[in-house]
């Protein structure tokens, strides 16, 4: 039976709100399509938004040339989407799920359209059906793992060894080990039991952070008591077993940017003689005395503070009763231009400690001096000052450390056998700019550098990136393990990952590779007045989120979006990992965010097992001469990440590399989780972290649980059982997965996002184990959190 024809207004309505929808976008399509053809991108949209404006026009006077035009153009679109995504998902809703929205409109308005009477609908109809159902099955297969490596079947493992104890019924050292593994030897919870857990208690400090301020402390677990800090440097512990407060201690600290603390300091000055102790110059405390055991952190205003362990009392003992000026011999320290952001390194009765300081500011900031202090007396035992290494105490009188050498922001490693702590270590202020640097600095800039940790002389550095002009500092903590050799024994090693996304496999005795490193050549065609090294180190050990940028590459929701985003990739200069800065756009990939930053990895040391979590957030920057970058900051038109750079011929413009929408402008998956056979360095599996649940375009929260795979600022914790715990997200859950195959074993809802690590204890009173996260928030959103959340399985 043929269709009868709708009503006349209800098919000019129709079809003039179509029309316009395909006018709009056409025309947008168009312009935008012609800019990307003059830079000398994809042919395809500029004829493609001819054809979609040709076709509302058409659509709004009812010609049924509209409608044939629209379908044509959707099939041409079908075939380039195909040729150019390889069939992977992600490409392919951004290239076909609106047209083909569109193309359904179309195909069921078509009665309203003057075609000849008599006409059947039927076959446009069967066809909407289709394309309906397709676009179902997307929307399906969008919340389906797309792994980027599948689990393997039967991996050849093989496990090395771990260089100390693991972490057991106690949480006692930031990286669960001096050696940074985070691996914990607890089986109460396995893959069988763990989608039982439940929250059992929350703990909050009472300051809840704003802007830059970050609540991200990995909390410490001794014998029953869980001991941590805020981001405006208090201290407090609380019982393990119920989250009830013990005590805080307020060390007053002010002035700084960028509050944070990562980490405390758990001392037992009975099972580690200091320096002091060793030389008679202090008695050994006895078992239950004052500050026997002990908490040192430090401060945003560059103080070390000690407290009793058990009452939170300062120790009189150590610098001026608690406290230690940790800005002695450095000269110069504008408000917030220097402290420590995360946990110190402990060993052998030392406290060795590097610091933060302001990112592009200017040149000739305070040094990147380590120093080793008395763990019972805050004395100054050693100083490493690369820029002088004639100055191992303090500076002469009058003088200060060298200013602007690279510095050590995040957390070291120890190796007790060895007697090294082991630094990652950051740049030379200012990041993108280094013309003024001194030869110290370009040798030991983005470097792993193994000093004695009694003497604080230099055992042997490997650089990561060679003079490094984009903030590529080494920001992970080195990760200590006896990996498998092949042949039934095994090596001393040190992974370093970093934010390049390669990570360095190092024999941790002499600094040589275990896992081959060659040199590639890189472009050097930046500024004048720069210098460029011609190639760079690359690791051949596996990488993540490093394949190369295209304009194929580029995604949005729609493919506005993608357009906009290619339009911006054809007119910025990018020519790989090492594009250098100019004067025009130049897009960094993998970004300053990384890659890998200060989580780290964790190893499964039992199974020799590395668990990987990076970022892959593109930036895109450009060098602003001096004297016009002086003006538009005098006029307030510098805006997001520009610093001032000052000291520089130039100063910065950066941003990452986004969508109007504020969706990344590269394919998904932005972040991601893998696993690693230490035994053959193959990828056991890999797959997209994150669901967009709480993120969106706009910065609005979908609430899908669609896993795209987002950004992951944190690490993950192994156990013996098998279990890999990981928050991190910008979706506001902790997740347990299984170490063998990533499979998503249980996840824990949060009240905000948890941008931290998590870490597990055994509590002594009631035996049970738990894993403890802190719930501050993230950085993709405004709203924050003061949480100490643990989980447990039910009594």
């Amino acid at each position: 039976m043929l269709d009868q024809p709708i009503d006349k207004p209800w098919k000019k309505v129709s079809l003039l709100i179509l029309g316009l929808i395909l006018t709009a976008t056409g025309l947008a399509l168009l312009g935008g399509g012609l800019r990307l053809l003059m830079l000398g991108g994809s042919i395809y949209f500029a004829p493609a938004g001819l054809a979609l404006t040709v076709s509302g026009v058409l659509t709004i006077l009812r010609k049924p040339a509209g409608a044939l035009l629209y379908l044509a153009t959707f099939v041409v679109t079908v075939l380039w989407a195909l040729s150019t995504s390889a069939f992977a998902l992600w490409p392919l809703i951004s290239d076909l799920m609106a047209p083909a929205v569109l193309a359904v409109a179309v195909l069921l308005l078509m009665p309203a359209y003057k075609f000849k009477p008599g006409r059947s609908y039927k076959a446009p109809r069967i066809a909407a059906g289709v394309l309906t159902l397709g676009i179902i099955a997307t929307f399906v297969g969008a919340f389906q793992t797309q792994w980027i490596v599948k689990p393997q079947d039967n991996p050849d493992l093989a496990s090395g060894a771990g260089v100390s104890a693991p972490a057991d019924e106690n949480w006692a050292v930031w990286g669960g080990n001096a050696e940074g593994t985070r691996f914990s030897s607890l089986t109460q919870l396995t893959p069988e039991n763990v989608a039982q857990l439940e929250p059992a208690w929350t703990y909050r400090t009472g300051e809840v952070p704003v802007g830059g301020e970050g609540h991200i402390v990995v909390p410490l677990q001794v014998d029953g008591m869980l001991y941590g800090c805020t981001h405006t440097s208090r201290l407090f512990a609380v019982d393990s077993e119920t989250g009830e407060e013990i005590w805080t201690f307020d060390p007053d600290a002010e002035g700084n940017i960028f509050p944070r603390c990562r980490g405390v300091i758990y001392y037992d000055a009975n099972a580690d003689q200091s320096p002091a102790e060793r030389d008679g110059d202090v008695e050994a405390l006895d078992v239950d005395a004052l500050c026997s055991r002990r908490i040192i952190s430090s401060t945003v205003d560059a103080r070390l503070v000690a407290v009793d362990a058990l009452t939170g009392e300062p120790c009189a003992e150590f610098g001026e009763n608690g406290i230690f000026d940790l800005r002695n011999g450095m000269g110069e320290i504008k408000t917030g231009y220097y402290f420590q952001t995360s946990s110190p390194t402990v060993g052998r009765g030392l406290i060795v400690i590097g610091g933060w300081v302001h990112d592009n500011a200017e040149v000739g900031e305070p040094s990147g001096v380590i120093r080793a202090f008395d763990a019972r007396t805050a004395e100054l035992v050693w100083a490493w000052d690369l820029g002088d290494p004639s100055i191992t105490l303090l500076p002469p009188p009058g003088e200060s450390y060298s200013r602007g050498t690279p510095n050590v922001w995040s957390t070291m490693s120890y190796d007790d056998t060895l007697g090294l702590v082991y630094l990652p270590v950051g740049n030379a202020t200012p990041d993108f700019w280094g013309g003024h640097r001194s030869d110290a600095a370009n040798e030991y800039s983005s470097s792993i550098v193994a000093l004695n940790i009694e003497t604080g002389r230099e055992a042997w550095h490997f650089q990561t990136t060679h003079h490094d002009l984009w903030d590529y500092d080494v920001a992970s903590q080195p990760v200590l393990y006896d990996a498998p050799d092949g042949n039934g024994g095994t090596i001393p090693a040190v992974y370093q990952p970093t934010k390049r996304g390669h990570i360095f496999a190092l024999n941790r005795e002499t600094g040589e590779p275990i896992v081959p490193v060659e040199e590639r050549p890189v472009p050097t065609d930046g500024v004048d007045n720069e210098t460029y090294s011609p190639t760079q180190p690359y690791s051949t050990f596996p990488s993540f989120g490093t394949e190369e940028l295209s304009e194929n590459r580029m995604w949005g929701a729609t493919l506005l979006d993608q357009l906009y985003c290619r339009v911006r990739f054809k007119g910025a200069r990018y020519e790989g990992d090492f594009t250098p800065l100019t004067t025009d756009p130049t897009i960094i990939y993998p970004g300053w965010s990384g890659g890998m930053n200060w989580g780290s990895v964790s190893i499964n040391e039992d199974e020799g097992i590395m668990i990987v979590n990076d970022i892959r957030l593109p930036i895109i920057s450009r060098l602003i001469e001096r004297e016009t970058y002086d003006e538009m900051a005098e006029s307030g038109d510098t805006h997001g990440g520009a610093a001032a750079m000052a000291g520089t011929p130039y100063g910065l413009q950066q941003d990452r590399f986004m969508s109007p929408l504020g969706i990344p402008c590269q394919e998904p998956p932005f972040g991601t989780l893998s696993a690693v056979n230490l035994n053959t360095n193959d990828v056991l599996w890999s797959k997209p972290l994150g669901t967009i649940k709480d993120a969106g375009p706009l910065g609005i929260a979908t609430g899908i649980n669609i896993p795209i795979g987002l950004p992951t600022l944190g690490g993950s914790v192994n156990t013996a059982s098998g279990l890999v715990f990981m928050a991190g997200t910008q979706d506001y859950y902790i997740r347990a997965l299984d170490v063998h195959t990533g499979e998503e074993l249980w996840k824990g809802r949060l009240p905000v996002g948890g941008e931290t690590s998590p870490m597990t204890y055994v509590s002594p009173e009631s035996g049970r184990q738990f894993v403890v996260i802190t719930v501050g928030g993230n950085r993709a959103t405004p709203i924050r959190g003061d949480y100490i959340m643990a989980f447990a399985l039910p009594e």
